[in-house]
C-alpha cells in the first residue's frame, strides 16, 4: 500500500500532510511547482482535473476507473484518511465520531474557511464564529471530546481541519484582536508547538 500527496508550497495540502505526519501514515510527499503551473498540466490533471492541490492517490482501494483510488479536496481527503488509515472511527461510538467528523470538515471549508478571507469586509462573522469556538473549545482540546476506548481526548481530522485555520489567523489576518478568545489562543499556540505540525508547514 502507497499514498501519495501532491502539494506545493503555502498550499492547503499542509494541512492534509500535517494530519499523516500526526498519525504516522506512511506516505510520498509530491511537490508540485506551482509558480510554473505544473498543478495545472498532466499528468496532474489525471488526478485532479480542476488543477488544485491537494490531492491524494491510494493505491490501496481501485477507483471507478479500475486503476489507484485519486481524491481531491483537503476535507474529502481528511476524512477517507480518517476511516481507511487513522483508525479514528472504532468501538460503539463508529458511526457517531464518523458523522461528527464529516460536520467538522464542512464547518471548517465552508463556514470557517471563508469567515477568515473575508474577515476584512465582514469581521462581525468572524467574531461570532470565534467566540462559538472558543466556548466550544474549553470543554477540552478535542472538538470529538474524548474518546470512549479510552477516556482520553482523541485528536483527530476534525481538528486537524479547524485547528489548521486557527493558525492561519494571526499569518492572514493580523488584524483581528484575539485577546476575547482565551482558549482559541490558546489552541494555536498548541498547534504551532506540535512537532508534525512545524513539519508539515515546512518549520522543522
Amino acid at each position: 500500500m502507497s499514498l501519495s500527496l501532491y502539494g506545493g508550497a503555502r498550499s492547503r495540502a499542509s494541512i492534509v500532510r500535517w494530519y499523516l505526519e500526526e498519525k504516522g501514515i506512511p506516505y510520498q510527499w509530491i511537490s508540485l511547482d506551482m509558480g510554473a503551473g505544473e498543478h495545472r498540466q498532466e499528468p496532474f490533471l489525471s488526478i485532479n482535473p480542476f488543477g488544485k492541490v491537494p490531492a491524494l492517490v491510494d493505491d490501496s482501494l481501485k477507483g471507478p476507473d479500475g486503476g489507484a483510488l485519486k481524491l481531491f479536496e483537503s476535507g474529502a481527503i481528511l476524512q477517507h484518511l480518517a476511516e481507511q488509515h487513522g483508525q479514528e472511527f472504532v468501538g460503539e461510538t463508529a458511526a457517531a465520531r464518523r458523522s461528527l467528523t464529516v460536520q467538522w470538515l464542512l464547518y471548517a471549508n465552508a463556514t470557517f474557511g471563508p469567515a477568515l478571507i473575508q474577515a476584512a469586509g465582514k469581521p462581525e462573522e468572524l467574531q461570532r464564529q470565534l467566540a462559538t469556538l472558543d466556548q466550544l473549545l474549553s470543554s477540552g482540546p478535542s472538538l470529538l471530546g474524548a474518546c470512549a476506548a479510552s477516556g482520553e481526548a482523541s485528536w483527530g481530522a476534525a481538528d486537524c481541519a479547524v485547528q489548521a485555520y486557527l493558525a492561519y489567523l494571526p499569518l492572514f489576518c493580523p488584524q483581528v484582536d484575539l485577546s476575547p478568545f482565551p482558549q482559541v489562543q490558546a489552541s494555536i499556540e498548541a498547534t504551532r508547538q506540535r512537532p508534525a505540525y512545524q513539519l508539515a508547514m515546512g518549520q522543522g
